[in-house]
């Protein structure tokens, strides 16, 4: 046996005794492949030997740690300092590249959803486009991690993807890299009574900026419904996921955890502290609402407290642990999986609204004419003394805008519905 093979072996060893002392008591640890750890070591020492170019053992065992983890899911990876450090600056809300939430499918990636105000959402990429190249790299083959660092790289500079939508033909988006900084939240009035309250991510304050939009708003005037709009929304922290449904629900269970090892079981009740009162709420989703987004949704769906309107999500409900390894380098990998209150696994099922509505584009017809008893010659007046209403309303800027989200419209058509049955 050559030396190359003992190392191998002996690194293999550690690698492959993976069984943590905390499981041993659930199950008895396997004994080594030994075919499979020669046969290992007989391809690392022919591609040593034999390959055109020289390979440094050191990069094999690495492209062999990373090939470990892409064959298990498409979310466990082997993150190299650059990775390492972006995923940190993700989740503490800004970081450099396009502002896009991918995955992988059938060798290509694919777009879970983009985040507002990025270069990604302003170029018109939406979530299940698949990305075949960039700039003119075909990324079929390509790790997960390769493509996100290709898509990364210093603000201000160009990059060009090709995306496929649906059963359409390739078409080429050029964008601009910027320094993504993400605002988690935001709210704005619909119509007096009723807000809108925005969550583009989960970060690691998202929860107390829900908390704080939630009591400025109800301080104002008196708050007849919200809209929680989850749409495009990729995921995040799971801490935050939890403490936004908290801020909406006054005690029970809100997710919960489970996974091979004890230490990955874990269960998320809401505390008493209600914000968010109860306040008709519908949330809103679609194929872009990922992981912690899901987790929300789910529980107020469970819960009772909330109607979950749109289309179905994306159905991410697994749990990646990020394991801090030496040389700034760390393992992000598949722990467990999430439930909803009921019992209800999100993993590739997702969450179904409880009233589908797909995207749509309402306009007026400016043309449209309506006369009324009030519009004739010598007509009798009302003898309330109330002044007749306009032929037609006037038409905002804003009031444009709302109409042209029709899902946000029919969310908040729903909450006047609601308010009207509950006053009677």
């Amino acid at each position: 046996m050559t030396a190359v093979q003992k190392m191998s072996i002996a690194c293999l060893s550690l690698m492959l005794g993976w069984i943590p002392v905390q499981a041993q008591d659930q199950e008895a640890a396997a004994p080594l492949p030994l075919n499979e750890l020669r046969t290992f070591t007989e391809v690392l020492e022919r591609i040593r030997t034999s390959y055109v170019e020289p390979v440094d053992d050191a990069t094999m065992l690495e492209n062999a740690i990373r090939g470990m983890l892409e064959g298990l899911d498409p979310h466990s990876a082997y993150l190299e300092p650059e990775a390492f450090q972006g995923l940190q600056d993700t989740t503490s809300g800004q970081f450099g590249g396009l502002g896009i939430e991918v995955g992988q499918e059938d060798g290509f990636i694919k777009v879970i959803s983009p985040i507002d105000d990025t270069p990604a959402s302003r170029a018109g990429i939406e979530p299940g486009d698949l990305i075949v190249k960039i700039d003119d790299h075909p990324v079929k083959g390509m790790s997960l991690m390769d493509a996100v660092d290709r898509m990364r790289g210093p603000a201000g500079s160009k990059i060009t993807l090709t995306l496929v939508r649906g059963a359409g033909t390739p078409f080429d988006v050029q964008l601009e890299r910027a320094v993504i900084k993400v605002k988690s939240v935001r709210t704005e009035a619909l119509d007096p009574g009723y807000a809108y309250l925005r969550i583009t991510q989960f970060q690691n304050n998202t929860g107390e900026e829900v908390r704080r939009s939630l009591k400025t708003l109800t301080a104002k005037d008196e708050l007849k419904g919200l809209v929680l709009d989850l749409r495009n929304n990729p995921g995040g922290v799971l801490q935050s996921a939890v403490e936004v449904a908290d801020a909406f629900l006054s005690d029970g269970l809100i997710v919960y955890t489970k996974g091979r090892l004890p230490n990955t079981e874990m269960r998320f009740n809401a505390s008493s502290a209600n914000p968010g009162k109860n306040i008709p709420l519908v949330v809103l989703i679609n194929g872009g609402s990922a992981s912690a987004s899901e987790i929300v949704a789910g529980a107020l769906q469970d819960r009772g407290r909330a109607v979950i309107m749109g289309t179905d999500s994306f159905g991410k409900g697994s749990v990646q642990t990020v394991l801090p390894l030496n040389n700034d380098r760390a393992l992000k990998l598949t722990t467990a999986l999430y439930y909803t209150p009921n019992g209800r696994s999100i993993q590739a099922q997702g969450i179904v609204p409880d009233i589908q509505v797909e995207r749509a584009l309402l306009t007026r017809n400016a043309e449209e004419a309506s006369y009324r008893e009030a519009d004739l010659l010598g007509h009798l007046n009302n003898d309330s003394g109330e002044e007749r209403r306009t032929l037609r309303r006037q038409v905002t800027d804003e009031a444009t805008a709302r109409e042209a989200d029709y899902q946000l419209n029919q969310a908040l058509n729903l909450l006047k519905g609601l308010n009207i049955t509950r006053s009677r």
